[in-house]
């Protein structure tokens, strides 16, 4: 092992349902991959699925709540499903995650031109449920988030644009694929703002589901 002049935090780890926790290497996302979403963001094409990042630290386990974000006065949750690789960029299992989004931050750097990384890669923005160790999820699984009890997204899996061996086919045209690496594929409409003490639940049928609180 090399000798480091410090120390690093340990690996971020998802629990996998059954087996010994997921490391993450690194978090893709897709950006609007549901056709209502992306009416809803100010689109309406099939364009080729498009990428952005977070770092592996932003993971948020289960069972641990968010604290509201700096810099930010209209954080958004966005509910995905999440694919996670393993060993020789083969799909390891699923997910339930939460892609949370400095709206305001993000708008901003739109209309800018720049780079989304201070919108979306920030501290505690990537929630996720546990990893389940299945070979696909059905194209009608029900996916569904709801705020203190009230239901803000909901459709199938099978209403995104690109279906997950598509996005797999073209995240591997740009990145090698590697065990670790985790992919939001994307969100439904529905999208809106949480502020502190709001209870964030989802689910995704067949996969699982995840709950947390912005504090």
């Amino acid at each position: 092992m090399i000798e480091t002049a410090f120390a690093l935090r340990p690996t971020p780890t998802v629990p996998v349902e059954g087996g010994l926790p997921f490391p993450v290497r690194r978090i893709l996302c897709v950006g609007r991959n549901y056709a209502a979403h992306r009416r809803e963001m100010g689109g309406d094409d099939r364009d080729p699925p498009f990428f952005f990042a977070k770092p592996a630290d932003a993971i948020v386990p289960p069972g641990q709540d968010v604290a509201y974000p700096s810099a930010t006065a209209d954080l958004h949750h966005e509910i995905e499903l999440v694919v996670a690789i393993g060993p020789g960029g083969k799909v390891f299992g699923y997910a339930v995650g939460v892609d949370l989004t400095r709206r305001d931050l993000q708008n901003a750097a739109k209309a800018k031109g720049q780079p989304w990384d201070a919108s979306k890669g920030f501290d505690q923005s990537a929630p996720i449920s546990a990893i389940v160790r299945v070979e696909a999820v059905p194209g009608e699984a029900a996916i569904s988030l709801s705020v203190n009890g009230v239901v803000r997204q909901q459709a199938s899996i099978g209403d995104m644009l690109w279906s997950v061996p598509e996005i797999l086919v073209q995240a591997a045209r740009l990145w090698a694929l590697e065990a670790g690496d985790l992919i939001y594929t994307g969100t439904p409409e529905g999208v809106g703002p949480l502020v502190p003490g709001d209870l964030v639940e989802g689910q995704i049928a067949g996969i699982g589901a995840l709950s947390f609180r912005i504090v």
